[in-house]
């Protein structure tokens, strides 16, 4: 996502979804499937066997809530309609951005056991849930605040069924606002006295913190390269590889990385649990990259990802023409 957490009033809602789970894990056996990767047989062994075979063609193409509401369209903030929109233009499922939810009251559990039973009765299964947090701040009792925040998220993941969770570095906050950060290119400087080799410490010590209740939860937690210490490849790789866990892997965002794209969609692309995919029609919000799909759907299969692609629709174009082109290019560039 492609959007500034600090400017949105989050803690409220955030520490009440903490308190909604509660101990929603603990001594249950996970709902949740755990997002694995796959060893897929030799590429002409598979293409042999699936001849005539009704197996799927192309990977589960899922819609993000993200690109309807986008933190501005209120008439399409509401998750039921969300469903319902990805339902009506064909998608295999929905990825949720958490924000959409009430923001500044309890969810009731009733309200939240409902989104299930509507994407159940419409077989539009809920794969994923995109989260902000912020962990690059020398306050270890701020970095704590986020870390129960996260696992708040965590437990709210597992009550709605969900396997994969995107979560963020977090950035320094320098910038006067999103719009500025983005006019430099997702380039930010450090607060004074501090450089970025001293938030990976934080970034590392806080998403393991995290873990256990992702593996009591089932949930797998997907770094994405976002900005903060994910703005490279190398950040992500750094404190993924140094923590070493199953349950913490990477989200790949295709619209994240503004230069060298392909390269730096390859480094991190064996292991990427999850794909979101962005197109911008009409021209971007605040930038439009012209991808070449094709390509990065060959580096994908390079690397035998065989998940999920969410769509991030981040143009101007009405939705009504943007979904449906969006969804033939993803079916057409990710055959699996």
């Amino acid at each position: 996502m492609t959007h500034d957490s600090t400017s949105i009033a989050r803690r409220g809602f955030l520490a009440s979804a903490s308190v909604l789970a509660g101990a929603a894990c603990a001594n249950l056996v996970p709902l949740a499937q755990a997002v694995q990767g796959q060893q897929p047989a030799a590429a002409d062994a598979k293409a042999e066997s699936s001849k005539g075979s009704g197996a799927r063609k192309t990977h589960p193409i899922v819609l993000s809530t993200y690109s309807l509401w986008r933190f501005k369209n209120e008439p399409l903030r509401d998750f039921h309609k969300c469903i319902a929109i990805a339902d009506e233009y064909g998608f295999d499922g929905v990825e949720l951005l958490l924000y959409q939810l009430e923001q500044n009251e309890l969810i009731s559990h009733s309200k939240l056991m409902s989104y299930k039973r509507h994407a159940l009765r419409l077989g539009i299964p809920i794969v994923g849930m995109s989260t902000h947090q912020g962990f690059v701040t020398p306050n270890l009792e701020e970095r704590q605040e986020n870390v129960d925040r996260t696992i708040g998220q965590i437990e709210l993941a597992y009550k709605l069924g969900i396997p994969i969770m995107r979560v963020n570095t977090g950035r320094w906050n320098t910038s006067a606002n999103f719009d500025a950060l983005m006019a430099n290119r997702g380039i930010e400087p450090p607060i004074k006295g501090y450089t970025d080799e001293d938030a990976f410490p934080w970034v590392i010590e806080s998403l393991e913190k995290c873990l256990p209740t992702a593996e009591k939860c089932g949930v797998v937690l997907g770094l994405e390269n976002h900005w903060g210490l994910g703005l490279t490849p190398e950040g992500i790789l750094k404190i993924v590889n140094a923590i070493k866990s199953p349950w913490l892997q990477i989200v790949t965002d295709t619209g994240n990385f503004l230069e060298n794209p392909y390269e730096r969609l390859e480094q991190i692309a064996p292991q990427t649990v999850f794909v979101q995919a962005k197109t911008y029609y009409g021209g971007g919000e605040w930038y439009s990259l012209d991808l070449d799909y094709a390509r990065i759907g060959q580096i994908l299969r390079k690397h035998n990802y065989r998940g999920f692609i969410s769509l991030e629709f981040e143009g101007k174009e009405d939705y009504k023409q943007a979904l449906p082109k969006s969804l033939e290019l993803m079916r057409s560039a990710f055959p699996r």
